[in-house]
């Protein structure tokens, strides 16, 4: 199946990283799946997935504790923990919570790490489907900088497709719907994984289930777009993103970097969404149990900065302790709408603190986000021609429902700090 296929619209989803790190368990995932069945598939909302080491039975936190054993079958293929994930009883995998999240009407994604175990490259154990072993297709100097669970797969070798194809098919016969693969996209070693990103995607291929295929970390290099577009259907711009203004600030210049390169099943990725309730048992970025730290008006940013750009939305909170609020985030239909059907999405307009972006909209109608990046209120008097929307007549700003105030072609708005008005216009 043509990959482009797969994702022809930008994934929404959550992801238990921001919350548990390393450490979520089957019930943790079972509660939210429960939670975004009976509240957000309405909408749209339908990854529900599982993030890094799955596989180790003694995580705890963000924090990985090196060298540790790890769970793995005969063919060197990591396993879930049986303690945390106890359905993965018997050699079942990950099948029997893959099929409750599909009996729910979603979708079942995992994290993965690229390369295959350092403690399989030492035994030297088998790898299904060839007479190579795990010593021999191991990348040994290949290696990820903050995790010590895997060495690179080195492509040249005998073997090293054959170990990619039987990771993805015993994917596919759990129901796997989307894999996130990291240390990747981008390192800080070496360049980006293109032999290993090309395996994973022709073993997807060979598996025959389609899988959305996110690459993860970035900043993935914007000079390899192409190769981006070709292979995988979520790529990351940036490093993991967390809440705190400068890197929400940080962002407008990574969607303008990467801006005309969204399309149907390629999504450059402005990583997860960290709202509502994290750092339950995720020490990175700074914090630890909390609700987010960005104000209202930075959440409503990042909504609107996300969505007119197409990026994947990938909530991070706990979805069961969601107040009102934060479910507003989630389940406003017009954004959403604009985030689903939108194209062109662009930066038209940069001034002092003032940040414009427009998009069109397939029936017509076209958006706008006026950003304010600054710390005082900003008045703004817009020529609505300057930004390419000259005949427009009458417009809505999609978060409070607001009438534009838009007379003879100039749009008056009154943005606050960190804020943002986001409008269709007519």
């Amino acid at each position: 199946m043509d990959h482009k296929l797969i994702a022809s619209t930008p994934p929404l989803g959550w992801n238990s990283w921001d919350c548990y790190g390393a450490a979520v368990t089957e019930d943790e995932i079972r509660g939210n799946a429960e939670y975004m069945a009976k509240h957000l598939k309405a909408y749209g909302w339908s990854y529900i997935t599982v993030d890094i080491q799955w596989y180790e039975p003694h995580a705890n936190s963000s924090q990985y504790r090196p060298f540790v054993p790890l769970v793995m079958d005969e063919y060197s293929r990591l396993m879930p923990a049986e303690n945390r994930f106890p359905s993965a009883a018997d050699g079942q995998g990950f099948k029997p919570l893959a099929d409750y999240v599909h009996s729910l009407g979603l979708k079942f994604g995992i994290h993965i790490m690229r390369g295959i175990p350092r403690q399989a490259a030492h035994a030297g154990t088998s790898i299904l489907g060839t007479s190579a072993t795990a010593r021999d297709i191991a990348h040994t100097n290949s290696i990820c900088p903050w995790n010590t669970d895997m060495y690179g797969v080195d492509a040249s070798k005998e073997g090293a497709q054959a170990y990619y194809n039987s990771l993805f098919e015993l994917y596919a016969e759990w129901g796997v719907d989307l894999v996130k693969v990291d240390d990747i996209a981008a390192s800080r070693l070496y360049d980006t994984h293109q032999p290993e990103i090309a395996m994973i995607a022709k073993a997807i291929e060979n598996c025959g289930r389609p899988m959305v295929l996110s690459l993860s970390p970035g900043p993935a290099p914007v000079e390899y777009a192409e190769f981006f577009t070709s292979h995988a259907n979520m790529w990351r711009i940036t490093d993991d993103f967390w809440d705190q203004w400068p890197l929400l600030l940080d962002m407008f210049d990574r969607c303008r970097t990467w801006h005309g390169i969204p399309e149907a099943g390629s999504w450059p990725d402005c990583d997860m969404l960290p709202l509502g309730h994290i750092g339950i048992r995720s020490v990175d970025g700074g914090g630890a149990d909390r609700w987010t730290r960005f104000t209202r008006d930075e959440q409503l940013t990042m909504m609107s900065l996300w969505s007119i750009f197409r990026s994947p939305l990938i909530f991070g909170g706990e979805l069961r302790d969601c107040d009102d609020w934060t479910l507003s985030l989630l389940t406003n239909r017009e954004v959403l709408r604009m985030h689903q059907e939108s194209r062109g999405a662009k930066e038209a307009l940069r001034q002092g603190d003032l940040i414009v972006w427009t998009a069109e909209d397939t029936e017509g109608p076209r958006y706008a986000a006026i950003f304010n990046i600054g710390e005082s209120l900003l008045s703004v008097d817009l020529d609505i021609e300057q930004i390419g929307l000259g005949d427009s007549t009458a417009g809505n700003e999609l978060w409070s429902g607001a009438q534009a105030e838009l007379a003879e072609g100039v749009l008056q708005a009154t943005v606050p700090p960190h804020g943002v008005r986001l409008y269709r216009f007519y």
